[in-house]
């Protein structure tokens, strides 16, 4: 059988995922795995109508389709991103209807979650039959085991589209309001107390509702604050992969676009808000460039301090997922996020209520310096960063090394000596069996005595 490989590393041939993918055809002959750099080659299928219709064409051809690609900032890369736009905005969705898929990824297992469960929600949108997912770490193709379990997904994935066994959906449709959103004046507005304050955008139309929430936003402060279209900024492309940036944060792009500039431009404001339209399931490929292009900085949380917003047109509340990066977003970068405000309410005197509170909110926070503890999206999400730092990527990533070891995020448990040596004389009294019965019977009571007194001082 014929299955179409849409590989969406940037990279195109160079790519790690690919490798898997090439593994794959090795041991399975008998298929022809068709391998599409879609990623690699998305600027020339933008501008080439006939290139994306043939690609489309080995679609509709293929007995299945493989996605294929490597995680960038916890969802798949802005190209690859494009690309399924596309499919859309040339109302080319009926290729892919009815075809078994299946989808295959590399990373480092940081927010692999958040890029599958898009993907997922992407091929039932498309009408299709998904069979399974595989997400691999990018050195688990060196493991025999994991081999092993990569060819066993794949076994699965052809013998599902050779015996035409059933697939079950897990995502339903999203619904759009068609909720005009009619903005009232602002009366009372906000002093910024001296804050700067930044909105970046998407926006091309200035009718959209999006336009609307920017703009009574904006008019909710005393003072002037700053609104950045991100189609006006010259960005030359997506992240490319390159990890040259890994030595010492410089962007192998610097000097050919803006990006680097605005991007650290925006980074001088004390509140930065994102304000996006819902497209497919996640914001524009245009705010996907942005966050991966945002790499150059690598593991480095940037924003550290900074208040965050958000002011989304779309039906957020249906795309759980969506807000999870969002809210993930935030807490990795040590930011706080304020509050994220969709037109979903459907009552334009209530949005301008939103809008306003968001405004209140933003100053109110900064003036505290308040941030937020954070949950296990930035808890876990550093762990798994702080490992990676640490051993696997010390090289190339010398400045997240630098910067992780000089502000301690290398904060490894095996360091805490008082909870070490806490457990150790704690295991040798309950060696005896009248011992452990007596600590088992005291340890609720005795467990919550440091906390009371905390309380009781204060």
């Amino acid at each position: 059988m014929q299955i179409a490989v849409l590989s969406g590393s940037p990279k195109g041939e160079l790519s790690v995922t690919l490798q898997y993918v090439r593994l794959i055809q090795k041991k399975f002959p008998q298929h022809e795995l068709k391998v599409i750099n879609v990623s690699h080659d998305i600027q020339k299928i933008e501008k080439d109508e006939k290139l994306f219709g043939k690609i489309i064409d080995d679609i509709i051809n293929a007995d299945g389709v493989l996605w294929a690609f490597p995680l960038y900032f916890l969802l798949v890369p802005s190209q690859y991103k494009r690309f399924i736009e596309l499919i859309r905005e040339r109302a080319a969705q009926s290729a892919f209807k009815g075809k078994y898929t299946a989808v295959l990824s590399t990373s480092i297992h940081f927010y692999d979650h958040t890029a599958h469960n898009y993907m997922r929600a992407i091929c039932d949108d498309l009408d299709m039959r998904f069979v399974d997912s595989f997400s691999a770490d990018m050195d688990d193709i060196f493991l025999e085991e994991m081999r092993a379990r990569l060819l066993f997904f794949a076994r699965n994935f052809f013998e599902a589209i050779e015996h035409n066994l059933p697939t079950v959906k897990i995502f339903s449709p999203l619904v759009y309001s068609k909720f005009r959103y009619a903005p009232g004046e602002a009366k009372a507005r906000v002093d910024t107390k001296g804050k700067r304050i930044v909105v970046i955008t998407d926006v091309e139309d200035k009718q959209s509702n999006l336009a609307r929430m920017v703009k009574r936003f904006k008019e909710s402060f005393r003072q002037d604050i700053g609104v950045y279209n991100l189609h006006d900024i010259n960005i030359k492309g997506g992240c490319l992969g390159c990890i040259q940036c890994g030595f010492d944060n410089i962007c192998v792009y610097q000097g050919q676009d803006e990006f680097v500039d605005f991007f650290n431009k925006m980074g001088d404001a004390d509140i930065i808000v994102h304000a996006g339209t819902i497209k497919d399931r996640y914001l524009s490929s245009r705010w996907k460039i942005y966050f991966d292009r945002s790499f150059f900085n690598g593991h480095i949380p940037v924003r550290m301090g900074k208040q965050i917003g958000f002011i989304i047109s779309g039906p957020l509340s249906q795309t759980p997922n969506l807000r999870q990066i969002l809210e993930a977003q935030a807490e990795m970068q040590k930011a706080d996020l304020v509050d994220i405000v969709t037109d979903e309410c459907g009552d334009s005197p209530w949005l301008d209520a939103l809008l306003q509170n968001l405004a209140v909110k933003c100053v109110q926070l900064a003036a505290e310096n308040y941030i937020r503890p954070q949950t296990f999206l930035g808890v876990g999400g550093h762990k798994v960063l702080r490992d990676f730092v640490w051993a696997r990527a010390r090289f190339p990533f010398l400045a997240d090394f630098r910067f992780y070891r000089k502000h301690g995020m290398f904060d490894f448990p095996q360091k805490d000596k008082r909870h070490l040596n806490y457990s150790k004389q704690m295991r040798d009294l309950i060696k005896t069996p009248e011992m452990k019965e007596m600590v088992r019977k005291m340890t609720k009571t005795e467990m919550v005595k440091n906390y009371q007194k905390v309380v009781e001082n204060l």
